[in-house]
């Protein structure tokens, strides 16, 4: 079977390049029935925001955690659901007030479910949730629940799913900030970001197609460190390829010793960051790597480094664009792991959740 054959039956395929049209009616939903507004009146002000997942789940809260105290001013952070359940109390401070928020598309993922039920039964802690489903073992053990029905997927790797939520969570932070010009702009994203998906698809497809890499590895800073994290599980899971994650800074420290025209260096350089991402972007050119990189805006000296360059467009603040990040990280991993002739609908060794024997 050729690749372009693969492709047209592939449900990942759809549910990524669908995501303009999933996120602008997940935000059609959320405002017609008022979820964010009713959530956001009931969350405590003077408290710190933890946010928990498992997978993509858990790089969701991590971009969440950033965007949330970038937003809010709140702080806030993220830890997998294993770490509270194995050490609590390296996680939890008696003193500090902590608003904890759970993060999975099923609502079954055993340890989010048994760290929501941790919390609310042991700590008392009234807990926070977000899904794309209903009626689920989370919906139970959580005070409360935001649902996002539209993005949720029929394959087992998470798409559409991670960049619905994340806006989200990124729309509930503005709601409580009482920030509506940040409200405004992440409604703006679905129209700005299709025509950037519909021009990044094949090119992303002509650049898999092209070459042949042993090791992939994805840097991002700040915000988008989260992004960069899922970034090198897309293409885990989909081709089954070696891939890491760092941040941009750190790879000068030792990693850059695997360096060369057989690895994929994929920066996603923040606006914040730009300058001193760029200098690590030329160093490692400079060692004879293939860069990807993906930038809201870029200037001639990331041109000449960029082996593939994905520029956004997107006029709105840094803080509310990460989503867009995704997608082409997503085809990267669709495609190569096409190339290499897995099913992408149904990857080896996985399941849509991780349900646990009691």
């Amino acid at each position: 079977m050729k690749v372009a054959d693969q492709v047209s039956e592939a449900i990942t395929q759809n549910e990524i390049l669908s995501q303009p049209h999933c996120w602008e009616e997940c935000f059609r939903r959320l405002d017609a029935d008022g979820q964010l507004e009713r959530v956001a009146t009931r969350l405590p002000k003077d408290a710190e925001y933890l946010f928990i997942g498992c997978g993509s789940s858990y790089y969701i809260s991590q971009a969440a955690a950033a965007s949330w105290e970038i937003i809010t001013g709140t702080r806030a952070w993220a830890i997998p659901a294993s770490e509270l359940l194995l050490f609590p109390d390296l996680v939890l401070n008696e003193s500090t007030k902590c608003q904890p928020v759970l993060v999975s598309r099923s609502g079954h993922s055993s340890e989010v479910v048994r760290a929501a039920q941790y919390l609310e039964k042991v700590r008392k802690i009234r807990t926070l949730a977000i899904s794309c489903s209903q009626h689920h073992p989370l919906d139970e053990a959580s005070s409360a629940t935001i649902y996002l029905l539209p993005a949720d997927e029929k394959s087992v790797v998470m798409t559409r799913s991670f960049t619905s939520m994340l806006l989200g969570l990124q729309a509930l932070a503005a709601c409580f900030a009482e920030r509506k010009e940040l409200a405004e702009a992440l409604r703006t994203t679905p129209t700005a970001a299709q025509p950037v998906l519909d021009g990044v698809n094949p090119t992303i497809q002509e650049f898999v197609a092209a070459r042949t890499f042993a090791d992939y590895v994805f840097l991002g800073q700040g915000p988008l460190f989260g992004i960069a994290s899922e970034g090198q599980l897309k293409i885990k899971e989909m081709s089954c390829s070696y891939a890491q994650v760092f941040h941009t800074m750190e790879f000068r420290h030792g990693p850059k010793a695997i360096v060369g025209p057989e690895t994929l260096i994929t920066f996603l350089l923040s606006e914040a960051g730009y300058a001193s991402e760029r200098e690590v972007l030329e160093e490692i050119k400079g060692l004879g790597a293939t860069t990807l990189v993906i930038t809201n805006r870029a200037d001639d000296a990331v041109r000449r480094q960029a082996d593939l360059l994905v520029e956004l467009k997107l006029e709105v603040p840094e803080s509310v664009r990460l989503a867009a990040y995704l997608p082409p990280l997503q085809l990267l991993g669709l495609y190569t792991g096409l190339k290499k002739g897995y099913d992408i609908d149904r990857p080896r060794n996985l399941s849509r959740a991780v349900i646990l024997a009691q």
